[in-house]
């Protein structure tokens, strides 16, 4: 039923069923199709519309243009024990990218520190996941990613697109009070403007740039014309996003750029040089605090520290300081409650891909 003139309420199961079956009618095992399936739902759990079920289409587009592959394993390129350098062979960003965390968590449990990068993988989607997955192995991470072959955000002080929007995420482990950090080092991610193009949330002000550094919240200044629904392409623009934080995003992009696309070489964000799709590479730390001190005193030390930082008195009354992740898990609770809200637009472009592939639909 319509939640407001603008979303519908789907219930998590019955969505996320019709997720898993479009990925099987697709070409995906079955056991690929749920893990995307559940991926791509946990983003919209969690508030992260822009990596949830809204990027299907752009998924199978992928897949069906030999983009994305699927059944894909990551083939270790360099392995020095508490490191290693694999490669994802363009699979699906939510099979490749798992295998190379549970690496990670494996060799940091030897070493009590390991260093992964991952490069050549699909889209891996909301980065915090994996930053979860970390926590609930008892161990910190973080995580820088790039987008190679992918220009969209302008650096500080320029208007041509130079970064990926280059995710930056770090998970902590506390007893009752799990920290996840997770962020596009743009203003905006690309997926919450294309949120935006099919009717949903509205950009911030000042989120895009025109060639002529006029500033913009319009999301043809990214695609360029497009209609309701369908397709967005992403080359129709003249513009580009901005990133956050002025100078310090744009640096923190730069980084992510060095780190998740030179240094595992999968390449960088740009120039493009007759590159026919894109990919994800992320380079991830995994620490564990029993190699530093006691788990114990690292835990009691945290709680105390999230607690006095939470105490803080709130600038607006009845909106308590919040820390990295509360927001989405309150967001989570409503949304599993309430069921996920989704522009028409959404609906509809997800509906046409399952009648496509011939999957029956809810009514």
């Amino acid at each position: 039923m319509p939640d407001s003139a603008h979303q519908l309420r789907i219930p998590a199961p019955q969505l996320e069923n019709l997720i898993a079956a479009i990925f099987a009618a697709g070409g995906c095992d079955a056991a690929e199709s749920r893990r995307i399936a559940t991926h791509l739902l946990g983003a919209n759990l969690a508030g992260h519309d822009s990596h949830g079920v809204i990027r299907v289409p752009r998924y199978v587009e992928w897949m069906e243009a030999g983009y994305v592959l699927r059944g894909q394993s990551i083939e270790t390129v360099t392995d020095g024990g508490a490191f290693a350098l694999v490669d994802g062979k363009y699979g699906f960003g939510q099979t490749v990218a798992p295998q190379a965390v549970a690496l990670g968590i494996e060799r940091a449990r030897q070493h009590g520190i390991a260093v992964i990068g991952l490069r050549n993988a699909g889209h891996i989607g909301r980065v915090g996941a994996y930053a979860e997955s970390a926590i609930e192995a008892g161990l910190v991470s973080v995580h820088f990613v790039n987008v190679a072959g992918s220009t969209l955000v302008a650096p500080f002080g320029g208007t041509e697109r130079r970064f990926s929007t280059a995710p930056f995420s770090v998970g902590v482990p506390l007893p009752g009070r799990p920290l996840v950090l997770d962020f596009a080092t743009s203003l905006v991610a690309e997926g919450k403007v294309l949120v935006a193009s099919n009717g949903g949330k509205a950009l911030p002000e000042g989120a895009l740039i025109e060639p002529d550094g006029r500033l913009s919240t319009d999301p043809r200044t990214l695609y360029g014309d497009y209609a309701p629904v369908g397709p967005r392409d992403l080359s129709a623009g003249r513009g580009a996003i901005r990133a956050f934080g002025e100078h310090k995003g744009s640096g923190l992009a730069f980084m992510c750029e060095m780190l998740a696309g030179a240094l595992t070489g999968g390449g960088t964000s740009g120039p493009v040089k007759e590159r026919t799709r894109i990919a994800n590479g992320m380079l991830s730390l995994y620490l564990s605090p029993d190699a530093f001190g006691t788990r114990a005193e690292f835990e009691s030390a945290g709680r105390a520290y999230v607690d006095w930082v939470l105490a803080a008195n709130p600038a607006t009354p009845g909106e308590p300081v919040l820390a990295p992740g509360d927001k989405e898990a309150a967001t989570r609770a409503d949304r599993l409650a309430h069921g996920l809200p989704l522009t028409p637009d959404t609906w509809r472009n997800i509906l046409a891909v399952a009648h496509r592939l011939g999957v029956p639909t809810p009514d």
